[in-house]
């Protein structure tokens, strides 16, 4: 009878969860049961996996809608139905053509209309859908012979009458109107809620045939799917055995690439992992992963293979990582294990520029039938939940920004409020909008399809409408391609490199890099602005307490830096033992032999599962699968005990005291819920000393390459100033010598186009296009002429100093440009054999200041090029220290002038707002400082700006931050034209 169910998944309009439609089914002994969502497939699997668990057979489908109008619901009768319903809808959203009126031709699909929409033919598998509150009103249609097409269909999109209150605000929502507004078109039905089994048979006790009709259809509908096969692309080559030869060929060959002919270590891992890469069928995997890599390097892009697949020597030798599993010594199992129920994936990063490319391969080479863009559903919030629902109850917007952002607002002032909470508190959790996973892929067997109905997200491929959980559940595993900025500066500052000195250099010898003498000095030194993941004020201090510069602390401080680790006193820990070892007290021989490289504290998710294999006996499998489950990922509840259990029993056969076990135990679980994979940070460690290698040897070339990716910690004017201290002259915008991007000749650096705010692209592509064909210009008036820019776009590039070549002052520039413009308006268009001037007024000499220009930069660039902050303040009297000072004054309080960069708002223990946060002196140096409650609430920062600061300094394992006592945000110098 419910051929037309709504699950919370039919956006802004199903009020249920899946599992609460399918209890209550359940509850009423309904026998069959359909998911229809409007236009999608979400919740299909997790619908048939719990209608399995209920004992209802389910059955799939799709209500298509247009314009809130519904069209017609499909029916899958089997598995190519469902593809039959996806693959329409697919070719719809992607195509952006709007839904037909009346259903395709299918082969596998019952189609049902409502009485509403009704075609002047019904074709064989097609069928009207009386409602029960729609008997009366069509029998006589259906006395003239339409009664054998006829089906019950009881919509289902609330489980009562009160949910469909939830519903009306859904509704509002999604026509973003008043709740007062909504008209009946906008909403669903009165009765679209489920009704017992059998008041609907009484409703149609005298038309027994449509019972008997809608049975008939129920039955003739089975969708079934095997949830334990992967559903990935199983073949790479043309067979599996020859994917295996194929992939023994190309690890071995990537020993003797990596380790040299004859590692012994290397080749017995190899085999290892090849055994259990065929045994699960993960053959093709690898193989796709490679072919990705091998294009990506033959178009000379950069990637970096990080996560956990960095724990594979297979991966490490097809070059799919840069990470040593054995130089690191990490375990596959973290990676793949024929016990770990979740798929693994490669994460893989390209610059933010050469991902689009890539993802463009890889839909050509796979197939776009067979691949998909991974989905991603946005859910509500309780501030979002809040917000809307304030909407659509008209409340005015301040009430809204309060209910919304202040945790302890009081709901029971009136009922509007009430209901605002009660609503938001119902809908949380609810699904909101879909969107596109960070980086993940699909490449499948079968056509996509089979699985989902494909969305076409904006500037985006198409993408599947589920999402990573979904995929997890059916076991099709992604790919994970990323994108991100930092491998943008290593591969622009190498071509940079190229183009302003002609060397080449050789980024890719990470292990000739980890053991350059400078380079460590490098990272040991902390100056690590513009390098990735090494950069932030909190990550500096890190190097600078641990001396830090080798790869493996290096590692590890990316590991420790991270919120769990931190905050647990685990980072703290560590630096005291790391300074002094020799009072590192170990619990056991074992424990001391398996946690030595980090002084015995458990930094890294693989030193969980060390200790659960050499300490406690349990194989590496059951060992990683602990550590899941005590990270909350686990299986089932039974099985942890079991291994639990194991734990202890191994411990007690091997002769441990029951004290010493329960310790182990505690630190192990107290540590695995926030540990950090090993493998991952050991690939941002790889990063971290390619951009280290560029900032020591090619520090100009760098700090443009940074400038130019827009993807760093700081602002742009940070890395502005980091380019002048390496010696590069930095110019303002110039219509004769920059380029969209900022770029480098010699030590000379002109900004580019893109920083100027206002500027439109379309407009410095024209100036660039005209310069480049037809030459330098020579002075405004050919300029205009040649590149024919509005006024508004003009004045930009005046104010900047854009024309500052033609030696005229920008108010006399600023005058020409509206004479110019003015007579050009004047005067027809005709071609002329000569060029005329235009004649312009001679202006008096205006009176000009270089505070003027900082200020027009200020608001053109976002920061001054030609006067510092201190520049342009109003600095008190001396008697203040600089950055490179503090270590003298350690203990003491002090006074210094801080030109603010960055903050870092934190919460302590007791919830008090707190913050750290870095600044630049007068010398251009960096100093920290901390904020502590009291002097953070009497002492707010109020951004940019320079502080005058008052504080003593602390210095913890030789380095020095500000405990600020005072704090005050020195007032500007006045602009002289207002």
């Amino acid at each position: 009878m419910y051929l037309n169910c709504h699950s919370n998944y039919s956006l802004h309009y199903g009020t249920l969860p899946l599992k609460e439609l399918v209890a209550r089914a359940a509850e009423w002994g309904i026998e069959m049961l359909a998911l229809t969502d409007i236009n999608c497939t979400t919740g299909v699997f997790e619908f048939v996996q719990l209608c399995c668990e209920y004992g209802i057979t389910p059955i799939v489908g799709i209500e298509y809608r247009k314009d809130n109008k519904l069209l017609y619901v499909g029916l899958a009768k089997n598995r190519e139905g469902f593809r039959e319903l996806n693959a329409f809808l697919t070719d719809h959203n992607l195509n952006q053509i709007p839904l037909p009126s009346v259903a395709p031709c299918f082969d596998n699909v019952a189609v049902i209309y409502p009485t509403t929409n009704i075609p002047n033919q019904l074709k064989e598998n097609e069928y009207i859908g009386i409602r029960p509150a729609d008997l009366t009103k069509h029998f006589l249609k259906l006395q003239r012979g339409e009664l054998q097409k006829a089906v019950i269909m009881q919509p289902v999109t609330y489980i009562n009458r009160k949910g469909r209150e939830l519903h009306l605000r859904l509704r509002a929502m999604a026509n973003n109107t008043l709740l007062s507004m909504l008209t009946t078109e906008m909403t669903g039905g009165n009765d679209e809620y489920m009704i017992e089994p059998k008041r609907i048979v009484q409703h149609f006790s005298n038309y027994p045939q449509i019972v008997q009709a809608t049975q008939k259809l129920m039955e003739g509908c089975t969708f079934t799917l095997n949830f334990e096969t992967i559903k990935n692309k199983q073949v790479f080559t043309t067979s599996k055995r020859d994917d295996r030869e194929l992939l023994h060929k190309l690890a071995l060959d990537g020993v003797s690439y990596r380790y040299g002919r004859h590692n012994k270590e290397a080749l017995k891992r190899v085999k290892h992992e090849l055994e259990v890469i065929e045994q699960l069928g993960f053959a093709a995997y690898f193989l796709i992963s490679n072919d990705i890599i091998r294009y990506s390097m033959s178009r000379g892009m950069y990637h970096v293979g990080r996560g956990s697949g960095a724990n594979s020597i297979v991966a490490y030798c097809l070059r799919i990582t840069d990470v040593d599993p054995i130089e690191l010594d990490l375990y596959f199992e973290r990676f793949l294990n024929p016990k770990r129920t979740s798929p693994p994936d490669f994460d893989i990063d390209y610059s933010w520029k050469d991902r689009d490319e890539v993802h463009e391969y890889i839909f050509k080479r796979y197939g776009r039938e067979h691949t998909a863009l991974l989905g991603t559903m946005n859910t509500f919030k309780r501030k979002a939940a809040v917000r809307e629902l304030g909407k659509v109850y008209g409340l005015p917007k301040k009430e809204i920004d309060e209910m919304a952002e202040n945790p302890n607002f009081n709901f029971n002032r009136d009922n509007v409020s009430r209901e605002v909470h009660s609503f938001a508190k119902q809908i949380q959790g609810f699904p909101n909008y879909r969107s596109i996973h960070a980086g993940g892929v699909l490449i499948s067997e079968e056509p996509i399809t089979y699985y989902s109905a494909l969305d076409l997200p904006p500037k985006g491929l198409p993408t599947v409408q589920w999402d990573m959980y979904e995929a997890e559940r059916i076991r099709m595993d992604k790919l994970d391609i990323l994108s991100q900025r930092g491998l943008g500066h290593i591969k622009d500052g190498v071509d940079l490199v190229f183009q302003n000195q002609g060397k080449k250099v050789d980024i890719h010898n990470v292990a000739a890099i980890k053991q350059d003498v400078a380079v460590k000095q490098q990272l040991k030194s902390g100056n690590s602005i513009g390098c990735f993941y090494i950069e932030s004020p909190a990550m500096r201090g890190l190097l600078n307490k641990l001396h830090c510069e080798t790869y493996l602390i290096l590692v590890a401080a990316s590991s420790i830096i991270r919120p769990g680790v931190a905050s647990s006193g685990m980072m703290g820990e560590y630096i005291r033992r790391f300074h002094n070892p020799a009072t590192v007290k170990y619990l056991h021989p074992v424990m001391e032999e398996q946690l030595k490289e980090t002084f015995g504290v458990m930094v890294y998710q693989e030193d969980v599962i060390k200790v659960c294999h050499h300490f406690a006996g349990l194989d590496l499998a059951d060992a990683d699968v602990l550590r899941r489950a005590m990270s909350g990922k686990y299986r089932s509840k039974v099985e942890f005990e079991k291994l639990t259990e194991r734990f202890f029993n191994n411990c007690k056969q091997k002769g441990y005291s029951d004290e010493l076990t329960h310790e182990v135990w505690r630190q192990i679980e107290s540590f695995a819920g926030y540990s950090f994979s090993k493998a991952h940070s050991a690939s941002y460690a790889v990063e971290s000393f390619q951009s280290l290698y560029l900032k020591v040897y090619y520090p100009k070339e760098f700090s443009i390459a940074v400038i130019n990716n827009f993807g760093g910690f700081y602002s742009t004017w940070v890395y502005v100033h980091e380019a002048q201290k390496a010696g590069i002259t930095i110019h303002l915008p110039c219509i004769n010598h920059s380029e969209w991007l900022t770029n480098l000749n010699g030590d000379n650096s002109y900004l580019g186009f893109i920083h100027l705010q206002g500027l439109e692209k379309k407009v410095a592509e024209r100036i660039l296009y005209e310069r480049e064909d037809n030459g330098a210009y020579t002075d405004l008036e050919d300029f205009v002429r040649r590149t024919k820019l509005h006024l508004e776009q003009l004045l930009i590039l005046i104010r900047i100093g854009a024309l500052r070549f033609t030696g005229k002052a920008k108010k006399e520039l600023q005058w020409e440009a509206h004479m110019i413009l003015s007579s050009k308006q004047d005067m027809p268009e005709v071609n002329c054999l000569f060029e005329t001037k235009v004649k312009t007024f001679q202006l008096p000499k205006l009176a000009h200041t270089p505070v003027e220009d900082a200020y027009d930069e200020i608001e053109l660039l976002g920061f001054s090029l030609t006067l510092s902050a201190f520049d342009l303040v109003k600095l008190p009297p001396k008697n203040r220290i600089t950055a490179k000072d503090l270590l003298l004054y350690a203990g003491k309080t002090v006074s210094i002038a801080g030109n603010f960069v960055a903050p870092k708002p934190v919460r302590t223990v007791n919830g008090d707002a707190m913050a750290f946060a870095a600044f630049l002196d007068s010398n251009g140096d960096f100093f920290d400082t901390v904020h502590f409650p009291d002097s953070l609430s009497r002492y707010p920062m109020h951004g940019r700006g320079v502080y005058l600061i008052t504080g003593k300094v602390a210095v913890d394992f030789g380095y020095p931050s500000i405990e600020v006592q005072y704090l005050k945000k020195l007032p500007a110098v006045a602009d002289p034209r207002y």
